[in-house]
């Protein structure tokens, strides 16, 4: 049933044979070659499934047409020198099966292809998040690094200062403490006025 738009190049291989065989007249030559070629059609699409003559072996089919057309058309003094199908016209009530078929087929195909992207994008994604990880905790590493030398380098100031000059060293640091103390007007503090705190107010003589 299935109805088959197809094209046929050919050529006289031996003249003699040829005209033996169809008195030299090319409308028989073609009536027979047609004919030669629907009975190979025919054994081609009963050894294969609609779908797979539709979707998929269409040059394994021409290929093999003119393989076996050649086997008969040699006695004829033809050669077939090229097979080609135009068309393939389903029936209707066949058509729309092969149709969906071949829709549900290349959907499967769709999908299967989506779950390996999402697949190698996780992969992706997540190699991103452990080299994130690793850089930011080198980081941190580095940035304590630094800071434990700043806060030695610091130290080793601080105790070059104070060894240079103590009574300097604790003025300065008195200040500070001043300083960091009454920022603010409504700060208040409760201390003995003869306390150690007060220790520089209390010596306006400078020592």
């Amino acid at each position: 049933n299935v109805i088959v738009d197809y094209f046929v190049k050919w050529q006289i291989n031996d003249v003699r044979q040829y005209y033996v065989s169809l008195r030299g007249d090319e409308v028989n030559a073609r009536n027979r070659l047609s004919q030669i070629v629907k009975d190979d059609l025919r054994n081609q699409f009963g050894s294969r499934t609609i779908q797979e003559a539709v979707s998929g072996e269409r040059q394994e089919i021409m290929d093999s047409l003119r393989i076996q057309t050649n086997t008969v058309t040699e006695r004829l003094g033809i050669n077939v020198v090229d097979v080609r199908i135009n068309r393939i016209d389903l029936p209707d009530e066949v058509s729309e099966s092969v149709y969906d078929r071949m829709r549900a087929e290349r959907e499967l195909a769709a999908r299967e292809f989506r779950a390996r992207g999402k697949e190698e994008a996780e992969k992706i994604r997540a190699e991103a998040d452990r080299k994130r990880t690793v850089i930011l905790a080198d980081a941190y590493k580095d940035s304590q690094q630094i800071r434990g030398e700043g806060d030695a380098v610091s130290a080793e100031t601080y105790a070059t200062a104070y060894g240079a000059d103590p009574e300097f060293y604790t003025f300065y640091r008195s200040l500070d403490s001043y300083k960091n103390t009454f920022k603010g007007k409504n700060d208040v503090l409760v201390l003995e006025p003869d306390s150690e705190f007060f220790r520089y107010f209390n010596k306006s003589t400078g020592e």
